[in-house]
């Protein structure tokens, strides 16, 4: 509220300086300034009186910032005016109140500046550099003769239309500048909680977002930081529970194996064991993901490619080639081996279930775009809704050397939504499948 009364009160306060210091073009029109009225007088005094007085009655009018100058119809100064080329009048609502202040007169009315040739006519000749902004209005009277007023400096400014386009004008200018200074500042707060609250989701022990701003961004950010301290405590008390789980699952699986040693029949031994390996990779699986080791990680700047390129020489030394494109260079913050793991678990899946996958990095203003295409037989419509769900398997069945446990996926979207990003999977125009890592630019995370 403050600061709406604060930028109104602003664009006023400029209103009245721009018509205090701008010049002749903020000052009133020529008829509130009263030259038009005077202007009028004179030439009626002077088409009254007779000629032989006329010269006498326009010097007498003159003042220091306006001459009154009469020419003879016979003169040279009146044959100049009567045959020179003027410019429109500029607004004719003067020259129709002129008109009606002397009475309908017979002839014409006609203004000139000083940079028409005319101005330089005996007896109106003045010097340009002294007076730039000299205006000339000549009358011509009933009998011919000419009578010349010449303001030596403009002290009006534009006619009532042109000056009210122009109030308005810079009103409308002042409210655009004032609006736009006075939204930036309302919204900075808002911009600056986004911006923490982004570093907060991707570090969840970072320090608490400052209460700063408005009075309703403080109430927003206490509400967030409550929520956080919730959430820490609502996940540290899972993985508690879930670590005491794994804990005393093993000690059973131990006994299971240890009895299935006691088992004759080395066949349904062998079954037995590989249902205790199952079991026991299952927990320990789950309890990795709960766990959520990323969140573990510090936040830190390092060179996306160089993880990149660090995942295709692990697998070049698995003897599996991979192909990556991409600049060789490019900052990102974040977490560096977090991210190492959803690039290794995505190339594995592609060598597993299709082919050993190409690796593209596109840079885009906003986002970091990392794809993982491979040409191998992709995965139904059906299927790609449901991918990322714990423990969903393209491969139905459950053995443990065509894959993992099914949380592989899973997590690798929990890292990539941790840094505001997210996972497309597609299947190619051109056969195979492509995986997409987008991953948004964040040029501040503490």
């Amino acid at each position: 509220m403050t600061t709406v009364a604060l930028a109104a009160g602003t664009t006023l306060g400029l209103l009245q300086l721009f018509f205090m210091f701008g010049g002749h073009w903020a000052q009133p029109n020529i008829e509130q300034t009263g030259l038009l009225q005077e202007v009028a007088a004179v030439s009626r005094v002077v088409s009254a009186a007779p000629s032989e007085v006329r010269p006498r009655i326009a010097h007498a009018a003159t003042t220091p910032s306006v001459r009154f100058v009469w020419f003879d119809v016979k003169s040279l100064t009146a044959h100049a005016l009567q045959t020179a080329h003027y410019k429109p009048y500029e607004v004719q609502s003067g020259r129709e109140l002129i008109a009606s202040l002397i009475g309908n007169p017979k002839d014409e009315i006609d203004s000139f500046s000083v940079d028409n040739p005319v101005a330089q006519a005996p007896g109106l000749a003045i010097d340009p550099k002294k007076y730039p902004d000299a205006t000339f209005m000549a009358l011509q009277l009933d009998d011919g003769s000419w009578l010349v007023c010449i303001a030596l400096v403009r002290s009006w400014g534009f006619f009532w239309r042109e000056r009210l386009f122009l109030e308005l004008a810079t009103i409308v200018a002042w409210i655009i500048a004032v609006s736009i200074i006075a939204s930036r500042q309302l919204s900075r707060p808002i911009e600056n909680l986004a911006k923490d609250v982004r570093r907060a989701g991707m570090n969840t022990s970072s320090a608490p977002i400052p209460a700063t701003g408005p009075r309703e961004v403080q109430l927003v950010a206490h509400t967030i930081n409550a929520m956080r301290e919730q959430i820490q405590s609502f996940i540290a008390a899972r993985t508690t529970m879930l670590a005491a789980i794994s804990h005393d699952l093993r000690t059973p699986l131990t006994r299971l194996r240890l009895r299935g040693e006691f088992i004759d029949d080395p066949e349904q031994q062998a079954r037995l064991f590989r249902d205790v390996d199952e079991m026991q990779a299952m927990v320990d699986g789950a309890l990795s993901f709960f766990r959520d080791d990323a969140v573990c990680e510090e936040v830190t700047t390092f060179d996306l490619p160089g993880i990149l390129r660090t995942v295709v020489n692990d697998f070049t030394d698995q003897n599996i080639n991979l192909e990556y494109s991409g600049p060789a260079r490019a900052t990102y913050q974040g977490r560096p081996f977090a991210l190492k793991r959803v690039f290794t678990n995505l190339v594995e899946n592609a060598v597993k279930y299709a082919t050993p996958p190409s690796l593209e990095l596109t840079c885009t203003p906003t986002h970091f775009v990392i794809t993982v295409r491979d040409h191998g037989p992709g995965i139904s419509d059906d299927q790609i809704g449901r991918i990322f769900e714990p423990y969903f398997r393209g491969d139905k069945s459950r053995n443990r050397e065509t894959g993992g446990i099914g949380l592989g996926l899973t997590s690798a979207l929990s890292i990539v939504q941790a840094h505001g990003g997210e996972i497309q999977i597609v299947n190619h125009n051109e056969g195979g499948l492509e995986v997409r890592v987008i991953l948004p630019k964040l040029h501040s995370i503490s």
